[in-house]
Formats: structure tokens, sequence, C-alpha cells
């Protein structure tokens, strides 16, 4: 087995390095702890792709790791035959430092294997990628971008022919492809510029854009609702200096969004994200420049989006403050809108159905059920919503209106099969016209909501298990809870636990009594006593073990009172 030592002198050795690249690695070579960081083991290649601190080296971002994950990704294409090479792959990247070379390089190694490249002229977000692969009937697609994630990170979203990120068996299947590739001398590539000379890499942009835009826009519900207000709702809006700086506020304009602030400072596309300290919408603290702008133009609603414009936060003026809308109530908002604007208008479908994922609110399936659209849980990420819209277009039997996760991703329309952050940043303006000509804001109508539905309540708790040993101890606290599975939480009593991974559902006294609807994820999922959901699983991207916190009661004051209880609680788990 190779040691990371000999990996490290492999580097080392290895002619195809930089002179400045020779430099880096050379410069750790008595710091036995940064070698080992950088070498243990190779980033590991999931669904998602990968992702990782941009640094030289086998567990980093870097081109060489890009161009070994490329040509194992190709010889995964080629294997499906010369029509799947002919119909290609679109190529994607967004404003992270590197992201466009290592953009240009997945695509002179794919057109290196004689698949042809259809490579965005500039960054853009990551929903376009998706609609693209759809559009142009591409085999698959690459986005360079690392999300919300800090800084010094990049990553490599991997998509197939439907549009939505990989599924498993191409994953696993490339994965085991780069571990027969040699990282240096493996992959053939072809010169960029000869590339588009012969046409094998063909550039794509505004053309694709107005596509685009068009189904953005014939997603809108209610043109009217905005009209009515157009003069009196203003909208601060941060593309965070990423890719939404551009489309996102195209599309509130073209909807009728007359009052459109940008914030100035992050309109600027850096991917170093001088003004945040990170580039996430889920964390309001990122929001200060766009508070500041709000207050003084008088707006009651901030919009931001991450720098893949995938994801997107939302904050409401309340008296003098401005309050941030959690991924969940956003979620339960918008899908409460589309329902009842869809009736308004006649347009609701007959089977409507929407997709949310198993940890997100319950709040949203009595949403659906009081107004009599189906609703269907999976699995978190949007390949997961992906695969259910598909099986329901292929049998007939229901017709997707909304699918959404708690994390911030919403997704609507057969034209992309990824969350899109520039559809909904367009029907949440839409939705905030509609109660904005009732004198509401998006805050009263969620308190509306909870008059309506009950009161929900969620929390999102990150355990981080940093380090080499984080993914050692991650599989030890899992494992010691399926071993060890507690009768109670926080002293409430666990009546069931669905066991995603094996795919059984025990009930307490009686164990193993049925199955799970869907199973093979790392998912324990605890309902307790009181209608509370406890809910534990290992990030797939990240080194850490996520914690969901689902709950009901008769007022927030309750709801707020029980998820301390269960944060006190998920804390111990560190220490089993």
């Amino acid at each position: 087995m190779t040691t990371y030592r000999a990996e490290y002198e492999k580097w080392l050795d290895c002619p195809s390095l930089s002179e400045s690249e020779w430099k880096e690695l050379h410069d750790i070579r008595n710091d036995d702890q940064e070698i080992e960081s950088r070498f243990y083991a190779p980033l590991e290649f999931g669904t998602a792709g990968l992702r990782g601190t941009m640094k030289l080296g086998l567990h980093h971002m870097n081109i060489h790791v890009i161009r070994h994950a490329t040509q194992a990704f190709a010889n995964v294409i080629a294997a499906e035959g010369e029509e799947a090479k002919k119909r290609g792959i679109v190529i994607c990247f967004d404003c992270r430092n590197n992201s466009d070379v290592f953009a240009r390089e997945a695509a002179c190694v794919m057109a290196g294997n004689g698949i042809s490249v259809r490579l965005f002229d500039a960054m853009r977000p990551t929903p376009e990628l998706s609609f693209a692969v759809r559009k142009y009937g591409a085999t698959a697609g690459i986005n360079i971008t690392a999300s919300h994630n800090p800084k010094e990170y990049n990553g490599y979203k991997v998509y197939w022919s439907d549009g939505a990120q990989l599924p498993p068996q191409h994953a696993a299947a490339i994965a085991a492809q780069m571990e027969q590739i040699d990282i240096f001398n493996g992959f053939t590539a072809m010169d960029f510029d000869e590339a588009k000379a012969s046409g094998a890499i063909e550039m794509i942009g505004a053309e694709t854009d107005e596509a685009y835009l068009g189904e953005v826009l014939a997603q809108a519900i209610d043109r009217a609702a905005v009209e009515r207000v157009a003069d009196e709702l203003s909208i601060v809006y941060t593309p965070f200096h990423g890719t939404g700086y551009k489309l996102v506020p195209e599309a509130l304009k073209r909807i009728g969004i007359r009052r459109l602030i940008p914030v100035p400072e992050q309109m600027v596309v850096d991917g170093n994200f001088p003004t945040v300290a990170s580039p996430n919408p889920e964390n309001p603290e990122g929001f200060y420049l766009a508070i500041d702008l709000a207050k003084r133009e008088g707006s009651s609603l901030i919009i931001g989006t991450d720098p893949d414009s995938d994801r997107i936060g939302v904050l409401v003026r309340r008296g003098d403050n401005f309050v941030p809308v959690t991924g969940n109530q956003l979620g339960v908002l918008l899908l409460d809108y589309v329902i009842s604007a869809k009736k308004r208008l006649g347009t609701l479908p007959e089977n409507a159905a929407a997709v949310k994922s198993i940890v997100t609110t319950e709040m949203a399936q009595e949403v659906c059920k009081r107004n009599g659209v189906f609703m269907a849980d999976t699995f978190t990420g949007f390949k997961f919503m992906a695969e259910k819209v598909a099986e329901w277009e292929s049998a007939g039997t229901y017709q997707y209106i909304f699918a959404y996760e708690e994390s911030y991703g919403y997704m609507m329309g057969d034209y992309v099969r990824d969350k899109d952050a520039v559809t909904a940043a367009m029907m949440v303006a839409e939705m905030a016209a509609y109660y904005c000509s009732q004198g509401k804001t998006l805050l009263d109508a969620m308190d509306d909501l909870y008059e309506t539905y009950g009161f929900f309540a969620e929390k999102t708790l990150n355990l981080v298990m940093p380090g080499l040993d984080g993914l050692k101890r991650m599989r030890e606290i899992m494992a010691t809870l399926r071993e060890q599975p507690p009768a109670a939480i926080a002293d409430v009593p666990v009546a069931k636990v669905r066991d995603y991974k094996t795919g059984e559902l025990y009930v307490a006294g009686l164990g193993v009594v049925g199955e799970t609807h869907i199973s093979g994820s790392d998912v324990l999922y605890y309902e307790l006593a009181d209608s509370s959901s406890f809910i534990i699983r290992p990030s797939g991207t990240e080194p850490k073990i996520k914690i969901y916190l689902l709950v009901k009661d008769e007022g927030k004051a309750a709801c707020a009172e029980k998820i301390d209880k269960f944060v006190a609680y998920a804390e111990t788990l560190k220490e089993i």
C-alpha cells in the first residue's frame, strides 16, 4: 500500500510539475503533518463529484486532480458508445479562483478523448448548466464550483443526461476508473486553441442565456401581482460576488420589478469574496451591506444568492430590523403560494405534486394535504428529487409543481433538474409583490401560515469532525447509535426509528416491524413520542455530522423550548 510519504515523493519527482508547483511541494518537505494532510488519500469521488481546498496534492483541488477526474469521466462517457461521445458534454464554471482554468483543462481532456464539448464563454449559474445539458441533449455536464464554501475551496460537480447530478452507479464507475488511471500520465488532452479551431470545443453563451431566461420567466404565475405594486415594492439584491450578478437582476426586471437595488460592492465578481467571511446565504451576518443599503433605500426585502446561484437567502424588514427567513420557511411560503396562485388562476393540475427531502419540515406535508396536492419525500439532494420527478413523468402519474429542501434550494419547471436560485428569486419577488398588495410582508404571510397549518419549528446543527480522524469519528458515532439505539432523546421517548441505510423500521419494544419507503443512505431518523423528529446523517461533502430537528407544538414559544432541549442533547453526541 502506497504511503503518503511515497505519494509525496512521486509528486515531487514528477516532471509534469511546473517550477512553482515543485517549489510549493519542496517547501513542505520538513512538515510531515502537512504532507500527510495532502497525500494520505485521494479526494473521494461521489455523486456530488469532488470538493476540497485548492492546494497541490492528492487530497486537494488542483489541475492534476481535475485532469485525472476528467479522464475517468471521459472513459465512462466513452463506454456508452459513439453516440454518447457525439452528444458530448457541457462545461460551466463559477467565480472562484481557478474555476475558469479548471473548466478549460476539463474541456481539453474531454476533447482529447473525442467527446464533443460545449464550454460556456464565462461564468454562469449552476442551474443554467443543468438547463444546457437538457437543451442540447448532451450526455453529461461538469460545473467547476464549490457552491457556498469559503474562498479556499473549489469543486467539480458532475451531471448526467437528465440534467441532474450524477446517479450513484456512474459516480462509482468514475471512482473505479480513477483508481486505475495514473494521475500524471493517464490522461489524453487536446490543445485548447486547436480544439476550438477544429470544432471539438464549441463556445456557448448569450443564446443559451436567452433560452434559459425564457424558461425561467415562463414559471411566473401572476405577473399582474407584480405590476400592481411595481412602484412600491423595493428589493435589495446581492450575488455575493458570484454568478447571479447578471441573470438574477435580468429575470427580476423582466418580470416587472422596477425598484431593484443591487449591493454595488458585492456585484463585483471576485473569487476572494472580499466583503464576507463566507459567501453563504444561510449566514445572516453576510448580509450586513445589504441591510445597510435596504435601510437607506427604504426597502423591505433582501434577496441573496450564493456564488454559483443555486441557493437563495431572504431577509425581511420587521420594524427597524431585518429578519432572516429560514430555508424551511421560504420553502413553505413558496409551496403555499404556488398552490394558491395556480388555484386562483385556474392553472393547478388535478394531479399536482410536490417533492421535499426527508429532513425538510413536515409543515410542507400539511400544506399539501390541506390543498389536495401529493407530497413525496426523498433523500437529501436534488438528484433524488429529479429521479422522483422523472419517475412520475414516465409513469404519467403526477405533475410536479415545486421541489425543495431545507438547505435553501428550490426547483420549479421542467427545464432544470437541480436547485435554481434564478427562478427562486423571481418567484420570491412575485410572491412578495402579491403579499405587498395586501399590506403584508413575507413574515406576516408566514405568521398566517402558522395560524392556518399549525406551529412548526426546525433547526439544523453541524457536529464538525475536523482533521484526519474526522471521517473515522463520524463512522464511529453512526455505528454506536446503531449498536446502542437511544430509548429516549432529551427525555422524550423514541417511538420509531427509520434506518435509511438498511431500510429497516424499528418500533420501541417490538423491534423491526417493516421497511422504509427508500433506503441506501446513511441516515437515522428518530420519530419521538411528542411528534418531534430527530434526524442524523453524515455530510456527503464536508467533515461533519448534520442533525436536523423538526418539532410541532401549540405555539412558537413551545416549539422554541423543544428546539433548545434537543440542541442540548445533540451536543452530547460528540462524546459517545
